[in-house]
């Protein structure tokens, strides 16, 4: 072993409060109900985790039609719109609403500023099952952008505009977007807080400070992983040499690691440790020493799980 060599690997990494509690409604639910559970879209945005959840007996499917009427299907972690809710109500489907209260908390901003008769200009990427759920809350006050480019594309009367955001974009290219907006909007409103979580601000902080020295970032996490994918823009942006998002270990590409003296490796927020931890064993079946973990900041951040599903675990601790 080559005494340059190291493996630094990020802290906080993985999971975070959000989205412990959604897969572990679905294990909850599980065990109540019994399967199956019907649950709208991936829980989370990770294969391995959605495999695992498929193992026990939860099914996963696109809309709200595939689900048997007066089955129990789980709302996932990214939200739905009113109109999923109206949809499930009218089918008779017992719901349990795994979204995150952080993702709940722009729907109530994206409401709000609707009631006051504010156009909002949502920052997120198309497509994104967040943003679907949010511009479902006030479909004719929104206006989706993008990218910082996409502003000057942006015609609304500059009097009433507020913005808000997709919860797991990247810190600094958000910020860019609204030093944008705010140049074409003098008056722009912003957020009662910033809308992007704490872990996902938490993962890109403490990315950075392990890919200014590391020749290669391995992020571990999801292709459809919003807030994976970003963290691999940010290592290189913050001086990465390379960085690649992986799956797993059986991901890795050998030919990454020649030639390479420092790794940094991370995860997404929607990834199980023993994930992170198979790629750190396989660096080490390649000959890099034991990792060494720099810590950023604690997060000690917990979600109750939904109401509905607390209240049927109680009942069912008091049958037995």
């Amino acid at each position: 072993m080559s005494p340059s060599k190291r493996v630094v690997v990020a802290a906080p990494r993985g999971y975070c409060a959000g989205v412990d509690r959604a897969v572990v409604t679905v294990e909850r639910a599980l065990d109540v109900y019994g399967p199956p559970v019907y649950v709208r879209k991936q829980i989370v945005h990770n294969r391995h985790v959605v495999e695992d959840l498929e193992a026990r007996g939860a099914i996963f499917v696109e809309e709200l039609a595939e689900v048997p009427a007066g089955a129990t299907v789980v709302f996932s972690a990214h939200g739905v719109s009113p109109a999923v809710h109206a949809e499930a109500a009218e089918r008779g489907l017992k719901t349990i609403d795994a979204t995150c209260p952080l993702v709940t908390k722009v729907h109530n901003e994206a409401r709000r500023f609707a009631s006051q008769g504010v156009q909002i200009l949502l920052i997120g990427h198309a497509g994104h099952e967040e943003v679907e759920g949010t511009t479902g809350e006030a479909p004719d006050h929104i206006t989706l952008v993008q990218h910082p480019d996409d502003v000057d594309a942006v015609e609304l009367d500059p009097g009433k505009v507020a913005w808000l955001s997709q919860t797991t974009l990247s810190v600094d290219e958000t910020w860019e977007t609204v030093g944008r907006l705010r140049e074409k909007f003098p008056a722009l409103i912003d957020p009662p807080s910033d809308d992007i979580c704490y872990a996902t601000q938490n993962r890109q902080s403490a990315v950075k400070q392990i890919a200014a020295h590391s020749d290669l970032v391995i992020v571990v996490g999801s292709r459809n992983s919003s807030n994976s994918v970003r963290l691999v823009e940010v290592a290189i942006e913050a001086g990465a040499k390379a960085a690649y998002r992986v799956d797993n270990a059986g991901e890795i590409d050998p030919a990454w690691l020649e030639g390479v003296d420092a790794v940094g490796v991370t995860s997404g927020a929607s990834v199980p440790d023993a994930l992170v931890q198979g790629v750190l064993d396989y660096l080490t079946a390649q000959g890099f020493p034991e990792a060494v973990e720099e810590r950023l900041t604690e997060e000690n951040l917990v979600f109750a799980l939904p109401p509905e599903l607390r209240k049927d675990l109680r009942r069912k601790a008091d049958g037995d």
